[in-house]
Parts: structure tokens; C-alpha cells; sequence
């Protein structure tokens, strides 16, 4: 598909005549680029451009914007792949109808957003490649732009992780050249490489949004060019096998008597505990805490998951904070304890999305790594990552007795079938009990 093209009056400022101007829009994936002709007209006047009856001036000027907006769609065809660059050096340029304005350079025509990328760089190597437009990797790189400039930096990771298998596969690819056995061999490469099933599909949901988009944009079709689905190619899905801990394995961490003289090992365990007193809490919403989320003798906060999802209708959860959960609090917890400050000086205020992504993660990995220690310690053959506090907070929950919607609630899942997934793999041992009761009648 070439560039979108269209006739415009910029009435975003009026000029000392009382008129404005009127541009060309030159729109390609999404990004529009504006070139301002040598016509000014009122509003009134150039809604009358429409009309079968107007004075021989505005018929002069309706007659030259008609010819160039077919020269300018002839133009854009030509240029396969399009690009911003050659529009303007073979179309815009010396054309007497045009206002000449400064000449810029190739990477400038090929953007239009003002955002300041340049602290994103080293972490998102694609901002700073160059490739043809028409190519995936342009939609990667507007997708991508799109997360940063919103904060969403983890979900920009993901899809700049798959963007960079994609290209170690095959380079910088059309549209057209992704087609089910294309998707079949990647997958094979990747298997290859003893990628697990899970982080193929991390790399190939992106790709199969890429597709969305651009049917959404109109740069492709369904029809023709959807090489997802049925009969076609399906993402593998892979059934994790979560081990949560029973309750014996949670009062021996509880219990375990943590190095006096190693404040991280108590610090790792003390975390790992507050998640799992508080509600399998992840460490990205403990570390977003502030004092003004504890009402009384509860915390109440929305998941940063799903904070933009449910944000007509936000399901805030809410936690009884526990005697060792305060214990936590006063160990760990800032001093100052002003409504808008940290509970825990994890994060700070100021922090850019990108900062706070790379902070989040390293105390994670800081947690990890204790309890890593902690269970070598105790013996005890099993994980005990923050993951694992979260879906064992839910499965104690479960053989208790309590439902799966208080679950859902307590987990703040927004759809009962994600809750679902995490209940429904109770260890081999609870499963060989359940078969035992099938025959208690037996003496």
C-alpha cells in the first residue's frame, strides 16, 4: 500500500490575513508529514471549494489542488517502498505550487514525533538502525515508540526482544515474505536453538500483533497476507508446570534464622514473605506502594498490570496488612512517611519509566537469588521465586476452601479464566490423594 493523500486547510494558526494555509498530508504507517502549498484561503472559503458554483478565483485554486493531489498520489506510487525522503527531494522540491521550506535530512523525514529517545538507545537498539520503510521493522518501531512514550517499558521489551529474533532469522522482511511455512521454519530455528515453547510464543505474539496493526492500517490484507490461524500457522502454547509450595515449605522459610551479620539474606526472605502475605503481591506493585495506599489496617492499590486495561472500571485490591507485614513495613520501610512517598526505598520520586523497569527488575533478581540460597540452605529441592510466592498464595488459598472468584478478586485478575490457569496444577502428591479418596471405602 502506498502513502495516504489528502487536501488540508491548517486552521491550528491563523495567519495576519485572517487565512490559513493548505497542505498536502502525506500519511505512510501511521506517521504523517505535512507540505504547505502556496494557498491561503479563509474557512468559509475553502469550504466552498465543494460547491458547483464559485467565483473564477477559487475555481483557479480548486483546479491547481486537484492537480497536485493526483501528481502527489502518482508520485507516492512510484516509490516502492515509499519513503519520506524521495517524496519530497522528487516531488516536493522546485515544485512552484509548494512553499519551499529547509531541507531536512533523511532520518528527520522519516519521523515526525518529538519525543527525546536518546536515554532509550543502548536498551532499544532498533531505534537507532536504519532500514527501508514498507519493511516490518518500520511497525515494529512504531509500536515500540508508542510503549516507550507511554511508559509501558516492559511490554517494549518484549516486543524489541522479538523484533531482534526476527531479524536474526531473516533480516528486515515485508509483509509479504511472512507466510506460514516462513513461520513454521522460524519456529523450527528457533527450537533448535533449545528456545522453550513459551519464549517462541513471546517472540511470535508480537509479530502476529505487527499483522493486526497493519490490516488495522490498511497496509495489508487479511485476506491475502494473514499468515495466522487456522489451517495456517498457531502459535505453540506450552502448559507450565507451576510448583507451588505447601505449607510445610512456607513455615521452614517463615522460621528459617536468617545470618545476624547478612541483613541481605533477611531482607530477601522478609520480601518474598511480603508478597505472600500480601496477596502474591509482585514486586512491581510492592515497589509502586506509597504511604497513602494503607487505609487503617489495609493497603489498597490497583496492579500495575492492569492499571491501563481496567481504567473505565479499576478493581483497586485490597489487603489486611498482617502483624508480619507491618513487621516488614518498620523494618524496611522509609522513615519518611508522607502520603506521597515510597513505603519502601526501592524507587524514587523522579525516576524515569525506564529506570524504574531496570529497578524493578534487579530487586527482583535480588530476592531470587536470596531465597535461591535460603532453599539450598533448607534442603529443600524447589524454587522459591516471586512468581512461585504469588501462585503459592493462590493454591493455599484454594485447598482451604475459598472460592475461585475470591481468589480472582484477591489476585486482581480481571478475568476468571487467568485465575483459573493458576489453580488448576496442584502437585502430584495432592492429585494421588485425590485418587486415593476415590476408593477410601476399602478397609
Amino acid at each position: 500500500m502506498s502513502a495516504t493523500i489528502n487536501i488540508i486547510l491548517d486552521t491550528r494558526r491563523i495567519k495576519k490575513t485572517n487565512k490559513y494555509p493548505i497542505k498536502l498530508r502525506v500519511t505512510y504507517e501511521r506517521i504523517p508529514e505535512y507540505y504547505q502549498t502556496i494557498f491561503d484561503l479563509t474557512k468559509d472559503d475553502y469550504e466552498k471549494l465543494s460547491a458547483s458554483r464559485i467565483s473564477s478565483d477559487l475555481q483557479v485554486i480548486r483546479d491547481k489542488l486537484k492537480d497536485i493531489e493526483r501528481t502527489a498520489e502518482n508520485a507516492a506510487k512510484k516509490l516502492d517502498p515509499f519513503n519520506f525522503y524521495d517524496f519530497d527531494k522528487h516531488f516536493i522540491r522546485s515544485n512552484n505550487l509548494f512553499r519551499q521550506r529547509k531541507q531536512k535530512d533523511k532520518t528527520s523525514l522519516d519521523s515526525s514525533d518529538k519525543f527525546d529517545y536518546s536515554s532509550f538507545n543502548k536498551r532499544f537498539c532498533i531505534l537507532s538502525e536504519e532500514f527501508k520503510s514498507g519493511t516490518i521493522s518500520a511497525f515494529y518501531l512504531g509500536y515500540i515508540k508508542n510503549l516507550i512514550q507511554q511508559g509501558r517499558i516492559s511490554t517494549a521489551v518484549n516486543y524489541h526482544d522479538s523484533y531482534v529474533s526476527l531479524k536474526k532469522f531473516r533480516g528486515h522482511v515485508r509483509f509479504s515474505d511472512i507466510t506460514p511455512s516462513f513461520l513454521f521454519e522460524y519456529e523450527s530455528t528457533l527450537f533448535a536453538r533449545n528456545i522453550s515453547k513459551t519464549t517462541v510464543g513471546m517472540y511470535i505474539r508480537p509479530l502476529r500483533t505487527m499483522f493486526n496493526e497493519a490490516i488495522e492500517d490498511g497496509t495489508i490484507s487479511r485476506e491475502k497476507n494473514y499468515p495466522f490461524g487456522k489451517r495456517k500457522y498457531r502459535i505453540p502454547t506450552s502448559k507450565s508446570v507451576k510448583k507451588a509450595l505447601d505449607l510445610e515449605d512456607v513455615k521452614r522459610i517463615y522460621y528459617y534464622e536468617c545470618d545476624p551479620t547478612n541483613e541481605n539474606e533477611q531482607k530477601g526472605r522478609d520480601f518474598w514473605l511480603f508478597s505472600y502475605f500480601g496477596n502474591g503481591m509482585n514486586v512491581k506493585d510492592i515497589a509502586a506502594l506509597k504511604y497513602k495506599n494503607i487505609h487503617d489496617q489495609y493497603l489498597v492499590f490497583e496492579r500495575a498490570k492492569t492499571e491501563r486495561s481496567l481504567r473505565s472500571d479499576p478493581k483497586p485490591i485490597t489487603v489486611f496488612i498482617t502483624e508480619d507485614m507491618w513487621a516488614i513495613i518498620n523494618r524496611w520501610g522509609n522513615n519518611d512517611k508522607s502520603p506521597g512517598n515510597y513505603i519502601f526505598p526501592i524507587l524514587e520520586s523522579g525516576l524515569s519509566a525506564l529506570r524504574q523497569f531496570e529497578l524493578n527488575l534487579l530487586f527482583v533478581a535480588f530476592i531470587n537469588n536470596w531465597m535461591k540460597k535460603i532453599m539450598t540452605s533448607l534442603g529443600i529441592e524447589k524454587k522459591a521465586t516471586t512468581y512461585v510466592a504469588r501462585h503459592t498464595f493462590s493454591t493455599v488459598l484454594k485447598r482451604s476452601g475459598a472460592s475461585t472468584e475470591y481468589i480472582q478478586e484477591a489476585l486482581g485478575h480481571s478475568d476468571v479464566k487467568t485465575t483459573q490457569h493458576y489453580l488448576d496444577s496442584f502437585d502430584k502428591e495432592v492429585k494421588k490423594e485425590f485418587a486415593h479418596q476415590l476408593t477410601s471405602f476399602k478397609i
